[in-house]
């Protein structure tokens, strides 16, 4: 079977959120041990993990895993970041070594850290922690060509697919972050939110890296000129992802389909993660139901894209270092509005 045929599969079998486990979240909140309303945004988060899993009270999240993957991007080659493409490679081995911020923010989530291989344009020495399933040695500049071709990207989509079944089926894990690794991926994820969300690419373009305005404007450019040249259909996602996506956006669209398969929540992070989310909601909107926007990046494309899904974000830090760290920061947030479901007192249970 083409893997083009197992991603339109995979996307037939996602289906929405429970709309009376949800109400029932709702009147459950209404009876616990507090003014109505008193817990905010917790109650309304809670209520969104009954709908996902189908249970009121929702199961409390107790195995959480990041997933980063990691791809080269042609398009660095039009000079949108100063950091050159091996930083790529160098970060995947800090994550296997324990050394990032990805993996600071996990140990103290609780979370298990799993790298996924799927473009570095380096040859990676093995390690317990990585999955090897590179699709090709990075995408091509998506400003002169196809960035992949329609086959690549579905494997791509199948190989985040294929880690997330893996860790939910194998691992027990019942809550997925979905993190990222690529130097220039963030002009990529400004490209995809731009064709998914409709916005203008200098509207969804950020400093990624921390860019000087000269560079900015040049990103923008270079991303103005691939929609041009390609004409992006966003009703095509697979078309979309190979034009202009990287191969880590494509992964991970695959691992936030699976997750929703699953009815286990997926918990956001940045620009890219939201690029990925919203190819994925192009894939399968039911999809949308099992996500959870961990935070709002200060990348300009991030917030966009949140807005066109129609999620909140959790926490607002100011972060816009990608690797799944936004969405581990909010890992025990969603934790607690669980618990709350699960273990508070009702007003009748503690009487008068």
């Amino acid at each position: 079977m083409a893997f083009e045929d197992r991603v339109k599969e995979l996307a037939e079998d996602v289906e929405g959120a429970d709309g009376r486990m949800a109400e029932a979240a709702r009147e459950c909140h209404a009876l616990l041990a507090k003014p109505p309303g008193s817990l905010g945004r917790l109650e309304s988060l809670g209520e969104r993990l009954a709908g996902s899993a189908g249970e009121c009270p929702p199961p409390v999240p107790g195995s959480p895993a990041v997933v980063i993957a990691a791809g080269d991007h042609g398009v660095l080659e039009r000079g949108v970041s100063p950091w050159p493409a091996e930083v790529t490679a160098a970060m995947v081995g800090n994550f296997c070594a324990g050394g990032a911020a990805a993996n600071a923010l996990a140990k103290a989530a609780g979370a298990r850290v799993t790298v996924l291989d799927v473009g570095v344009a380096a040859e990676l020495p093995r390690h317990p922690m990585l999955r090897s399933a590179k699709v090709r040695p990075g995408t091509a500049d998506m400003s002169r060509g196809l960035a992949m071709e329609r086959e690549e990207a579905a494997r791509a989509v199948m190989a985040g697919s294929g880690v997330a079944e893996e860790l939910v089926e194998s691992g027990g894990v019942d809550l997925l972050v979905p993190g990222d690794m690529g130097i220039g991926n963030t002009t990529a994820a400004a490209a995809l939110i731009s064709v998914f969300s409709g916005a203008p690419p200098s509207g969804v373009t950020g400093r990624g890296t921390g860019i000087d305005d000269e560079t900015l404007s040049l990103k923008v450019r270079v991303i103005e000129e691939a929609l041009a040249l390609h004409e992006p259909d966003p009703e095509d996602p697979l078309g979309v992802l190979a034009a202009v996506g990287g191969l880590e956006h494509a992964a991970l669209a695959g691992l936030i389909l699976t997750g929703a398969v699953y009815r286990v929540p997926v918990v956001l992070d940045g620009v890219s993660a939201v690029a990925a989310a919203l190819a994925a909601r192009a894939f399968a909107v039911g999809c949308v139901d099992h996500m959870i926007a961990g935070h709002r990046s200060a990348e300009p494309g991030a917030g966009a894209g949140l807005e066109s899904l129609g999620l909140w974000p959790v926490l607002d830090l100011e972060l816009r270092l990608g690797e799944g760290t936004g969405g581990l920061l909010a890992v025990p947030v969603v934790q607690s509005a669980a618990r709350v479901l699960s273990e508070m007192a009702t007003l009748d249970e503690i009487g008068p």
